[in-house]
């Protein structure tokens, strides 16, 4: 009876050291998990889109950076909101990050970004980036700071080129009474006006169906933009004027940011740095390409008087005078 009572108590307490050993586990595996970040990166552009590319590629390096621990969820076209929806939830922290266009919404929080709706502010993309990726991009991010957003860095959406349904564009005349496209923001108003035609604002995710229906004659994006979300199909002319380069700027939320420790800080600096040069490049090359196979569709390029149109447009910056200061201005456009 002893024995018995014995090998009872002896399986009694196995049971019990097995039952701590599982819980130990689990704990650690909670652990574990309170040690893994996810991030949620919110866009408004096409799984092909300029967006897509730079944050595609920033998702797998900040995996590979963090060993895993790391990761970054993409929400594309539009799902969680339009850039001025998705600019606020960043402010409040809903979302964790975005990338936007500089000079569309973003411009109604940071007035100074209104600077990339200016014309022909810079001469090629040497240009831009030896501006964007120096003291003048950084006094730019650091704008974010006081809108509760921390900017990380520009990615790139492209010089700017027109498009219409009508006609060919060589000189500004011919858009005389077009009704183009426009961001939500003042510069690009004064723009479209300085050429003659009529602005007409228009959210990126509903303009494909704008264009369509005919609400709207034309619109100005980059090659990328207008190959990604198939403008060319209810476009038949691009006039490559290259008016406007436009960033995309890559947020985070301070709420965000401020909960990474050092490690992760530099884990999503180094991936949005690296995913910029990555997207840079895979974009200058596909510029060639895309108008090679547009051209196939039967679609119509033409090579602008591009004087003509900076003579047009010199202007415009007059409608930032209370925006963007002057100095500004001269800093970024100086080579």
């Amino acid at each position: 009876m002893k024995k018995l009572i014995m090998t009872f108590s002896l399986l009694l307490v196995l049971s019990i050291v097995t039952a701590c050993s599982g819980g130990s586990s689990s704990t650690d595996g909670e652990a574990k998990g309170k040690d893994s970040i996810t991030l949620k990166l919110a866009h408004t552009g096409s799984d092909s889109h300029q967006y897509q590319i730079g944050a595609k590629e920033f998702a797998d390096l900040v995996e590979q950076k963090s060993e895993g621990t790391m990761k970054v969820e993409v929400h594309g076209n539009s799902t969680l909101g339009n850039e001025a929806e998705a600019i606020e939830q960043v402010m409040d922290g809903t979302i964790e990050m975005t990338v936007v266009a500089a000079d569309s919404s973003l411009a109604n929080t940071v007035p100074e970004m209104n600077l990339f709706g200016l014309p022909y502010v810079f001469e090629d993309r040497e240009h831009v980036y030896s501006k964007l990726d120096g003291e003048s991009g950084a006094k730019l991010l650091g704008l974010l700071d006081d809108k509760n957003m921390k900017g990380l860095g520009f990615w790139e959406v492209g010089f700017r080129h027109l498009t219409n349904n009508k006609k060919e564009v060589n000189v500004p005349s011919d858009l005389k009474g077009m009704k183009i496209r426009v961001q939500p923001a003042p510069v690009w108003e004064a723009h479209m006006k300085a050429l003659g035609a009529n602005a007409t604002p228009v959210s990126f995710s509903e303009l494909y169906s704008a264009l369509d229906q005919g609400l709207v004659d034309g619109q100005e994006n980059p090659l990328a933009s207008i190959y990604s979300m198939k403008f060319y199909e209810v476009q038949n002319y691009i006039s490559l004027t290259g008016h406007n380069y436009t960033p995309a700027v890559v947020i985070m939320s301070n709420k965000a940011w401020n909960g990474l420790n050092e490690e992760q800080q530099k884990v999503v600096e180094e991936a949005v740095a690296e995913a910029a040069t990555y997207q840079r490049d895979f974009l200058t090359k596909q510029d060639e390409e895309i108008i090679s196979e547009l051209q196939e569709k039967g679609v119509v390029f033409t090579e602008p008087d591009r004087a003509a149109f900076k003579e047009a447009t010199i202007d415009v910056k007059k409608a930032l005078e209370n925006q963007v200061p002057s100095d500004l201005i001269e800093e970024m456009s100086a080579k």
